[in-house]
């Protein structure tokens, strides 16, 4: 082989080298991907807003519910009783204060201070205005009862899947207890934590790939916050109220991971996604 080719083979398996280094040195520390991160969802806890015995449960573990559908329903017979308690009081106190009412406007009719006196005037009218407070008060009760009696259905709050449904006919729920969890369908997100040296290429409404671990189809999203603050563990107050600053002596500084939320824009048909799946997100340049 002659001497010049040996050269420039030399040359062009260095230039190589260094080109095939730096690619891996920037995809690695500073390209924007990680395959640190999970798909989260809002949980919705599901109490009662009254207390007694379940009379049905209308839905199954892990059952996809509409927003306003009937989860399950208390025992209504208690709450029909109060509604129809309540519903005579106000009739009660509808007819006094009609009766006040009109005996107020006789005795309005009437010269004060001859026919009738001031005193029984003034005391007729504080009789009709406790009256009226009195039906307000009824009615405000018997609204009281009703809103019990149509709370004993408990309905879904948001479009979701009932989770770690225990619940059971016969059982008794507690007011304000939770009893079942459904989990938001329409707020499916990935939390992916990027290393803080890939920060500066992570731009609001970049779009996103989101490859699950179980190898399904790719995902679309989009960057849609990044966070401004994590917890510093190694901050903490010594005996004296001073800063504890533990010395550290690796002669490699590992990058700290920021929270960088994801959100889904396109799932494809046939796809499932669960929280708490771990998955990689490679950002695809820039909006």
């Amino acid at each position: 082989m002659q001497p010049a080719v040996r050269v420039l083979l030399t040359l062009f398996v260095g230039i190589s080298a260094i080109i095939l280094g730096w690619s891996t040195v920037n995809y690695y520390f500073f390209s924007p991907w990680t395959r640190d991160a999970r798909v989260t969802v809002d949980v919705v806890t599901i109490a009662p807003d009254v207390s007694g015995y379940v009379d049905e449960v209308k839905v199954r573990n892990n059952q996809f519910v509409q927003k306003g559908d009937i989860l399950f329903v208390i025992d209504q017979a208690r709450y029909r009783l109060a509604l129809a308690d309540a519903e005579a009081t106000l009739a009660g106190r509808l007819a006094q204060r009609q009766m006040l009412q009109d005996q107020l406007e006789r005795r309005q009719k009437l010269k004060p201070g001859m026919v009738i006196a001031v005193e029984d005037l003034d005391n007729s009218h504080r009789q009709a205005q406790s009256a009226a407070a009195q039906y307000d008060q009824a009615t405000a009760s018997r609204d009281t009862a009703a809103l019990n009696l149509a709370r004993t259905e408990v309905r879904a709050s948001v479009n979701g899947y009932v989770t770690n449904l225990t619940l059971t006919q016969g059982s008794y729920a507690t007011q304000g207890k939770a009893v079942l969890a459904l989990i938001d369908s329409d707020s499916y997100r990935v939390d992916a934590y990027f290393e803080e040296t890939k920060i500066p290429q992570v731009k609001l409404g970049t779009p996103a790939d989101i490859q699950l671990m179980d190898g399904a189809a790719i995902i679309k999203g989009k960057v849609e916050s990044i966070s401004r603050g994590i917890t510093d563990q190694d901050k903490a107050n010594g005996p004296e109220l001073l800063a504890s600053v533990n010395p550290t002596f690796t002669w490699v500084r590992l990058a700290q991971r920021i929270p960088v939320r994801i959100r889904i824009t396109d799932v494809p048909g046939g796809v499932l996604i669960a929280a708490g799946m771990t998955c990689t997100v490679t950002l695809k340049g820039k909006t």
